[in-house]
């Protein structure tokens, strides 16, 4: 099974970065801090599917840092180079705080057991021994992603709003053309990692059954509803401006 809709790294539409903004970068960066950015500690590479579409399926690049043992949040990017397009978030917890949440948020949660143990998610250039000492952790979490630029369809901006994705749960899921390209840019076989990480377990009390949608389709919509002004006449026609 191949793809149809084959990643793309479309053009951003206007001017080159100017050497006097190049600059001011620099200054910046030298007298700012970045805390929330310096957290991230790791690179994971994934496949994510449109939560009502999965012949719509996208390779991510997650760039994670924990806030604390139970909870990791992440960058997504379409590539992991510095002109990669940031398309998205991923938060990632626990199995004891997943079962925390209301069954209708739930559903918004994938799990991730079948992404690791079947090699499909890794950290490129991490030797195998070392990302599996962490990756045999995130087989037993959920995570919740959006993703804001729809680059699988070529869109050249963020256009649209955020859409709920999921995650691979069972083998022919993948399109075999996505799983080989990235197994030949990275030098990996998801096959070996599959039996090298045969003794991993998931959730310690299975895959919940309202989790991966509920077995069912999820898409974002916008919907129009009244908004609720603040210290403005409410008889008013508009509400911003």
């Amino acid at each position: 099974m191949e793809a149809v809709n084959v990643l793309t790294h479309p053009q951003i539409p206007g001017e080159p970065t100017q050497t006097s903004t190049t600059l001011l970068e620099k200054a910046t960066a030298t007298i700012q801090g970045f805390g929330p950015v310096n957290k991230i500690h790791q690179h994971l590479c994934a496949f994510h599917f449109y939560g009502h579409d999965m012949t719509r399926q996208v390779e991510a690049h997650h760039f994670c840092g924990h806030q604390n043992e139970e909870f990791r949040q992440c960058l997504i990017y379409d590539r992991p180079d510095d002109d990669g397009r940031l398309i998205g978030i991923e938060y990632l917890v626990s199995e004891e705080l997943f079962l925390t949440l209301p069954d209708e948020e739930k559903r918004f949660w994938h799990s991730h057991e079948f992404e690791v143990k079947s090699g499909v998610l890794f950290m490129p250039g991490v030797p195998g021994p070392i990302q599996r000492q962490d990756l045999e952790k995130v087989a037993k979490t959920y995570g919740k992603v959006f993703h804001f630029w729809q680059v699988d369809r070529g869109d050249s901006l963020p256009l649209g709003i955020p859409q709920v994705m999921m995650a691979m749960t069972r083998d022919g899921q993948l399109y075999e053309n996505l799983s080989q390209d990235v197994e030949k840019r990275y030098n990996i076989s998801f096959a070996k990692e599959r039996e090298n990480r045969a003794y991993m377990t998931g959730p310690a009390h299975g895959i919940h059954p309202m989790a991966n949608g509920g077995g069912q389709g999820l898409q974002t919509v916008l919907r129009e509803v009244e908004c609720k002004p603040v210290g403005v006449d409410h008889s008013a026609a508009r509400v911003f401006v």
